[in-house]
Formats: structure tokens, C-alpha cells, sequence
């Protein structure tokens, strides 16, 4: 046995009383940490892996939930509904999904393996819900009036003055062109264009297309009037 020995000085008699104190606490905090270990060490930890799939169709479901109620933990599956996460011996591990049924598995309590597999089928559970009708009145009655109650915006409009002759021609003035009108004028410019470019004038009457020339013409060969020129 291994005896401290301190000088006989207050300052050394404190610092050893707190010292004591000291080694005492940490003895007693592994102490505590040994029993919690060996208390925890009676269920085996597993790793449980699985895929979570809809009905017999072994199409993973994402984001369904594996859940732990007595350990308060869990997680998500993927986009491929796979998940793994650590439980205890003993452990019931709870599945559940929107649409469909929760269902559970208790995993054994005297499982010799470190890792558990298992495939979760789930069965849909569709909920309806009831009709519901939002109206802004009491009753219907209320709302049949309102709607008889309410007046037509062309009753405040005069037609007769609205659709006068100056206004018409007004509108049809200022009225802008829609996209087909717009086009097919682009299209006429165009080509009125082209056509100039190659000689005719659209402006311009052609006289070799005009019978009263010609006639003229072959009046002046008759009568001689182009060899007196």
C-alpha cells in the first residue's frame, strides 16, 4: 500500500484534503460508467439493413420513415428505399409511409448475428376525405340571391353612343395590327421589294399591257408618222 505523504503545513494539508476529493469523484464516476456499460452490454447492438417496398411490387418507397418509439431515434430510407440503423436486442422498429399502413418488427432478443436484413412490404392504406363546399354565404338561398342581386357592368354603358359611327372609325384607326395581319403586311413589303429590284415598278402601269398603247402604236405605223421622224 501506497502511503502520501504531505508536509505539516496548512497549505499542503488542504491541497491533499482536495486532492483526495478529487480521486474519490473520478472513482466514483468510472463506477458509474462500468455499471451503465455493463447494463447496456446485457442487449447486443445490431445493425438492421432493409428496403422498404410498396405491396409485392419490390419498388423501393423514398422517404418512409424507420422509427425506434422506446429509443426515440431513427431515419428515412433513400430514393431506393434502403435504410440501415443501429437497434438493441429486444428493439421494436416501427414503418411507416403517406398512403400507407404502419407495420412493425421486434427484432429477437436473443439474436446471435451482428447484422439483421429484412424486406418491409407495405400495404396501401388510402384515406378519403369528405366533400367539403366553401361558400361565402350562410345558406344557399343567401348565396342564390346575392348572385340575382348583382347588376351587369354593360348596364351603365350607353350602346348607342358607344357604338357610333366617329367612334368606330376612331377605334379602327387606332386599333393596332394582330399578329397575322402583321405578318402578311411584312411579307407584302418583302416582296414588293424583290419586284423592284427586278425592274417592275407596282406603281407603274407596264405599256406593253396596255391595249391603248398598242393601238396607237400600230395607228402611227399606218399613217406614217414614225418615217416622218
Amino acid at each position: 500500500m501506497t502511503t502520501l505523504y504531505f508536509p505539516s503545513s496548512p497549505f499542503y494539508h488542504r491541497f491533499g484534503a482536495l486532492l483526495g476529493r478529487f480521486l474519490l469523484a473520478v472513482l466514483f464516476i468510472t463506477g458509474i460508467g462500468l455499471t451503465s456499460a455493463h447494463g447496456q452490454g446485457a442487449r447486443k447492438v445490431i445493425q438492421l439493413t432493409g428496403v422498404v417496398t410498396a405491396g409485392d411490387s419490390l419498388l423501393g418507397i423514398p422517404g418512409a420513415s424507420v422509427y425506434i418509439p422506446k429509443a426515440g431515434r431513427g431515419t428515412n430510407t433513400n430514393e431506393y428505399g434502403f435504410f440501415s440503423l443501429p437497434v438493441l436486442a429486444g428493439d421494436s422498429v416501427v414503418f411507416s409511409s403517406i398512403g400507407f399502413a404502419k407495420q412493425s418488427v421486434v427484432i429477437p432478443e436473443r439474436f446471435e448475428r451482428d447484422s439483421y436484413s429484412i424486406i418491409i412490404e407495405m400495404l396501401e392504406d388510402p384515406t378519403v376525405l369528405p366533400e367539403v363546399r366553401v361558400f361565402p354565404y350562410a345558406t344557399f338561398r343567401d348565396f342564390t340571391q346575392a348572385v340575382l342581386a348583382m347588376r351587369s357592368p354593360l348596364e351603365d354603358i350607353d350602346t348607342e353612343s358607344a357604338m357610333s359611327q366617329q367612334i368606330l372609325d376612331q377605334m379602327f384607326r387606332n386599333t393596332p395590327m394582330d399578329a397575322n395581319s402583321n405578318h402578311r403586311n411584312y411579307m407584302n413589303l418583302q416582296n414588293q421589294q424583290q419586284m423592284r429590284r427586278g425592274g417592275y415598278n407596282p406603281g407603274a402601269t407596264n405599256p406593253l399591257l396596255d391595249p391603248i398603247k398598242w393601238y396607237q402604236v400600230i395607228k402611227a405605223i399606218k399613217n406614217g408618222d414614225l418615217k416622218k421622224e
